[in-house]
């Protein structure tokens, strides 16, 4: 049985060419999947009685299945899938009041081998990497629940995006072409694979590289984010400026703000030292809270001290609005996994 959903248009003209329908057909079906998300192959209506009959003999739209859905206070909307295999990942729909976008933010593996101290999917550690095919189904699931059309969307979900780059990438491909996004929509998130940063410079890309950096300092950052020990706050600014230069575009700098240990007065002075000859913006996180240590938001009024005197730098800060924090959908609280 073929599974509709990742299959390029070429991939489902073969279909039709088995069910010796012609390749207009093909595009019908492409569209009912990519453009209009629908759920079975009885929905796509255009299509005569008989022939989505026979369609169905040998294939169908999706096999995942939407194990636990949430809404959120703020209409955030979260979801848990379930694969073939019994393996499972979140994914979450933000909805902004005063803003048109609808941003999904996507999981790239189940589980994560980065294993940062404030994160929840990586106490579970590395389970495997998510298909091109399992990316973009999240979005598909999005859009099959809710009738509406995805118009942002991120790598910030489970796992780490550049370890499963190939992927990662043709998803991001499909999402352009198909689903007819931006690529200056399309934002990957990373905690600093600088190999992989490398690569990517590379690649012409139009897409918002984003980096995870919570720290302003090495000793620091090896206490929250154990990629340190492998990739240096040092090694991972000279792949930045390599990447600055090569594509002739600006990164964002992900800061997650925690009490005490990185929101400090010295803290401000170590990052804007490290930043001042980087083409960044910077997003400030206040953190979420996860049951898996002791660490604490800090104030609004820290907060704001802290973002106002980035801006003294020069640099665009932006504090990130909080969404879905009351059903454990925030940055960083995402485990993908069954709770009994």
């Amino acid at each position: 049985m073929q599974i509709l959903s990742g299959l390029s248009l070429n991939d489902i003209e073969k279909i039709t060419d088995s069910l010796h329908a012609s390749k207009f057909r093909a595009r019908q079906i492409h569209n009912w999947i990519y453009l209009k998300s629908v759920k079975s192959i009885d929905e796509m209506t255009d299509l005569s009685v008989k022939f989505r009959e026979e369609l169905k003999k040998v294939a169908t739209v999706t096999d995942v299945k939407v194990k636990v859905k949430q809404e959120s206070s703020d209409g955030t909307l979260k979801y848990l899938l379930e694969f073939p295999d019994g393996e499972c990942v979140e994914t979450v729909l933000m909805r902004f009041d005063n803003r048109a976008n609808l941003t999904a933010c996507v999981s790239s593996q189940v589980g994560c081998a980065v294993n940062c101290s404030f994160c929840a999917t990586g106490k579970r550690g590395f389970i495997r990497n998510l298909t091109y095919r399992e990316i973009i189904e999240q979005v598909l699931t999005i859009q099959r629940d809710t009738g509406l059309k995805v118009t942002n969307i991120v790598f910030m979900g489970q796992g780490e995006p550049l370890l499963n780059l190939d992927n990662v990438l043709k998803a991001m491909k499909i999402f352009n072409e198909n689903f007819q996004i931006g690529a200056r929509r399309l934002t990957v998130s990373t905690a600093g694979i600088v190999p992989k940063i490398n690569e990517l410079a590379n690649l012409d890309m139009q897409s918002t590289l984003a980096v995870s950096l919570h720290a302003p300092s090495h000793d620091i950052r090896q206490k929250i984010m154990p990629i340190e020990n492998r990739y240096s706050m040092e090694e991972l600014k000279n792949a930045l400026k390599n990447y600055i230069i090569k594509t002739g575009r600006r990164v964002t700098i992900e800061y997650l703000l925690i009490k005490d240990l990185n929101d400090t007065l010295e803290s401000v002075k170590k990052l804007v030292e490290y930043l001042h000859d980087l083409k960044c913006n910077i997003n400030l996180i206040p953190y979420n809270p996860t049951d898996k240590n002791d660490y604490q938001r800090p104030s609004n009024n820290s907060i704001m001290r802290f973002k106002s005197l980035l801006e003294q730098s020069g640099k665009k800060v932006t504090v990130r609005l909080e969404r879905g924090a009351d059903i454990d959908a925030a940055c960083g609280q995402l485990s993908g996994k069954v709770k009994n």
